[in-house]
């Protein structure tokens, strides 16, 4: 699924094609994802300009006129510029019309993306209950700190909990806790603030770093111009399964956390 930097990468891709420009409508082929595409959203978009790109969490919001578009890449989905006169595929499922002949495309062979449509983003359900962004101000040391105290949980699932911290996802959760040297297994809350600290660092490095590389590319993931990520090709642990440590030389490990995988080195991450 697309996280963090994929999405990143797609809004500062887009931003130069579409902002400022016009969007006269929608063309809907398959309202069916993960919730249904409203069925006036030709009408709510129709001839309005779009303002801005932004980002929040894994969703990416589109500022128009009178309201704004929330759209999510969901497991396989992606967002292409190309012209209206190009056939759609099998699996396109809509169309963002745009000035000039061009359209904003979403392919998504698993249908579990989404566009939909609200005056006021902050107040959507999807929204709303929103953590703290890791690339923002608010997310330090003693933030970090706070949001640990008390719980149980392990360190890697505090991380991945976008009620508390979004857009983290599984992949950099992993990249970030081997390069602060913390065990994924950890409570959290016996992490101290020196601890919070480094996590803070390498959670802001990783993401920075992974979309300056345009994004992982394990599966369907490309950006709004058709090209793939390379963060994948510098992993330190993710999906390496007992390869060597790139620092030590120690064979990775590979166990299961609340149904996902986590990968890291015994000798370089501690509990």
């Amino acid at each position: 699924m697309p996280e963090l930097p994929e999405v990143e990468t797609v809004c500062r891709g887009l931003t130069p094609h579409l902002q400022g420009h016009m969007l006269r409508g929608a063309r809907v082929r398959e309202a069916r994802l993960r919730w249904p595409v409203p069925a006036n959203i030709d009408e709510l978009t129709r001839d309005q300009r779009i303002h801005q790109l932004t980002r929040r969490g894994k969703y990416l919001l589109v500022r128009l006129d009178r309201g704004w578009l929330i759209m999510h890449l969901g497991m396989s989905g992606s967002l292409r510029l190309t012209q209206a006169a190009v056939t759609p595929l099998k699996h396109d499922h809509f169309d963002l019309l745009l000035d000039g002949g061009r359209v904003l495309r979403y392919r998504d062979p698993r249908r579990f993306g989404a566009l939909l449509w609200c005056e006021q983003p902050e107040q959507h359900p999807l929204i709303a209950h929103l953590g703290v962004e890791p690339l923002a101000e608010a997310f330090n040391a003693a933030s970090l700190h706070a949001l640990c105290q008390g719980k149980q949980i392990a360190i890697k699932q505090l991380l991945m909990d976008a009620r508390l911290i979004v857009g983290i996802g599984n992949i950099y959760a992993n990249e970030a806790l081997f390069h602060a040297g913390i065990d994924p297994r950890l409570a959290a809350g016996k992490l101290s603030r020196p601890r919070c600290a480094r996590l803070v660092d390498a959670v802001r490095m990783t993401l920075t770093q992974a979309i300056a590389a345009g994004g992982s590319s394990l599966r369907d993931f490309v950006d709004g111009h058709g090209n793939p990520g390379y963060f994948q090709q510098g992993y330190f642990v993710y999906g390496r399964g007992a390869a060597p440590c790139r620092v030590c030389a120690s064979p990775l490990r590979h166990i299961r956390q609340s149904g996902r995988s986590s990968f890291f080195c015994p000798r370089c991450q501690h509990r």
